[in-house]
């Protein structure tokens, strides 16, 4: 039983009906109200994902198998190609960012949640959040965040594990400074992340099957993130066009910053697009919602 069924079972109070324009709720109290409610449903998802700590531990493990054949793989190409430098990443920087990447997705990624709002509308599921003083996006967001911090609480020993093995590749922590921009883009990235997927799923509101349309966004994100190379490895115009895209916070952005490739006004600039990225797939993501929700309809009980 998901967590919005759940409240649904709550029997609600008879109350009596008194028109607002006599009995105006105070804008502090309402907020305060708000912040309660879904604070309740971030300690119980963090319980509810918290069950499964084991699952996460184990399945962290194995996505550092990959690694191992990642600095073979560039190992070679540096030797192949002759250069002690490729983009202005040298073979220990290159497996640092690869390295820092993981980071960065573990914050940007949201497995399920644009194939589940899809699903939700198709099967008509949808409704519950309707029948509830309860808002979808901030449901799920509220989710995210329990689901993030169980998945860091839960994989926190193996990443500190993987790191101090591959710390050779490090030349230290950045300055306080940096650290600072680091951690934040970091928190932007899972906004962006998270109002980016909720905007793709809200077009199951006028699609009726989205499968292939969301495996085709989540490939082509994956590479146009810097994910699997720095971005600079692209040759120009691509290699700059991708970087006024939003895509690149959600991997490489993050992980330049923490390898102090992007400094001064240039890191001011860039945490700031980033929170104008957030802000607007959040705008983006309840327009879509508002306006589908005038052309939806289910049916049953």
């Amino acid at each position: 039983m998901t967590l919005p069924d759940a409240l649904a079972t709550t029997p609600a109070p008879s109350t009596t009906f008194v028109s607002p324009e006599f009995s105006p709720r105070p804008v502090s109290r309402g907020l305060w109200s708000t912040v309660r409610k879904y604070s309740k449903i971030v300690r119980a998802s963090l319980v509810e994902r918290m069950t499964y700590r084991g699952d996460f531990l184990f399945g962290t493990l194995l996505r550092f198998l990959p690694m191992v054949t990642t600095i073979l793989l560039w190992q070679a190409i540096y030797e192949g190609s002759g250069q002690k430098d490729l983009a202005g990443f040298n073979f220990k920087e290159m497996i640092a960012y690869l390295l820092l990447t993981n980071i960065s997705r573990m914050f940007s990624s949201m497995p399920g949640l644009a194939g589940g709002i899809a699903k939700d509308i198709r099967e008509g599921t949808l409704k519950r959040y309707l029948v509830q003083p309860l808002n979808m996006i901030g449901y799920l967001l509220s989710y995210r965040v329990a689901h993030k911090v169980a998945y860091i609480v839960a994989s926190f020993l193996p990443y500190a594990l993987l790191f101090f093995l591959c710390r050779n590749y490090f030349d230290g922590l950045p300055d306080p400074v940096t650290m600072a921009a680091y951690l934040l883009s970091l928190v932007l990235s899972f906004l962006v992340g998270f109002f980016f997927e909720a905007s793709v799923g809200m077009v199951g509101f006028w699609f009726l099957e989205v499968t292939s349309l969301l495996y085709i966004v989540m490939t082509l994100n994956f590479f146009v993130s810097g994910h699997m190379f720095p971005l600079d490895l692209l040759p120009q115009p691509w290699s700059g066009l991708l970087k006024i895209l939003p895509f690149q916070y959600m991997a490489y952005f993050p992980a330049v910053v923490f390898l102090g490739k992007v400094k001064g006004m240039a890191l001011v600039y860039n945490l700031l697009a980033e929170a104008g990225w957030a802000i607007g797939f959040m705008l983006l993501a309840r327009g879509l919602y508002r306006v589908g929700l005038r052309r939806y309809s289910a049916f049953g009980g």
